[in-house]
């Protein structure tokens, strides 16, 4: 049986604290076709590489600045101090290129991955061209960084953004699904990779446990049923069924980023609502987004 969830160290490969997905990655052993993603922790001037493959790559800094290289040529990131400080530049890179990750100062990166066919010419999207959208309204309000998105990058398959989601809030929600392709819907393989921290101003002890919670469930007769505590480094893959909510537990900010792609001939994410909860949409007309946001650092 497939394992969709993975707690911190339970992916780590070499240098990289998590290998999913990807086109040498050993997990998930099966059922898995379309995306991927790579974690790495490195120190000052210490270095991941990627051969060439039939893949194309997005390179995000999650905290510290990064040196990479596509096949000899230089980009810089200037990265950020954390998840939660506001959008990071990224690199999308095309397929059949190697990449050499270097840490300027030491950090922590991510690589998002997913199988194409197509190349596209490689792109920095700086920090400040980045889209943020603040989505929702009350408890549901969260923020969100369109960087891998299809009005944001031009790629073959895949769709990533990242989103941060204040203490006591739920994201991902209504919970909703995209594993069929039809009318309104497309078909999209999703990696949810999660952050957490406590949130300003709380007098938490050293020792707290900044913690989260994802559910997924079946939206047809394919067994799944995921209802998990994470801190940061977890991942949790979505091969199919409803998803969300996301929580961030009372006192602890919670991000995650999002890796989509799927078979379909559309690069799109259409998705369908639960329609036991749809509703909860309407609700937002006339409420107010939570004045937390955005985080900005």
């Amino acid at each position: 049986m497939t394992t969709w969830v993975y707690p911190l160290g339970a992916a780590r490969d070499g240098l990289w604290d998590i290998s999913l997905g990807t086109s040498d990655s050993q997990l998930p052993a099966e059922g898995w076709q379309h995306t991927g993603l790579k974690v790495a922790t490195l120190g000052a001037s210490d270095a991941v590489e990627l051969v060439a493959a039939n893949e194309e790559r997005l390179v995000i800094p999650l905290n510290g600045s990064f040196t990479v290289l596509v096949d000899g040529t230089v980009h810089e990131l200037a990265g950020r101090a954390s998840v939660f400080s506001g959008p990071s530049d990224v690199l999308y890179a095309g397929i059949g290129q190697h990449l050499r990750i270097e840490s300027t100062s030491g950090g922590r990166v991510a690589v998002a991955t997913a199988t194409a066919q197509n190349s596209h010419p490689d792109r920095v999207i700086a920090a400040a061209e980045i889209p943020v959208e603040l989505r929702g309204a009350g408890n549901c309000s969260r923020q969100v960084h369109n960087f891998g998105t299809p009005a944001a990058l031009l790629a073959d398959r895949f769709i990533v953004c990242e989103v941060i989601t204040p203490s006591g809030n739920w994201s991902s929600y209504p919970p909703h699904k995209h594993d069929e392709e039809k009318d309104g819907e497309t078909s999209l393989e999703e990696i949810y990779y999660f952050e957490t921290q406590v949130a300003a101003g709380h007098p938490a002890p050293s020792d707290a446990d900044a913690i989260g919670y994802q559910r997924v469930y079946a939206s047809d007769d394919r067994p799944i049923d995921i209802n998990a505590e994470v801190r940061t480094g977890d991942t949790i893959l979505v091969p199919y069924g409803w998803h969300g909510p996301a929580i961030a537990a009372p006192g602890y900010d919670l991000y995650y980023l999002n890796v989509m792609a799927g078979p379909g001939l559309v690069r799109e994410w259409l998705i369908s609502d639960d329609p036991h909860h749809g509703w909860i949409r309407q609700t937002w007309d006339d409420t107010a987004i939570d004045p937390r946001l955005p985080f900005t650092g």
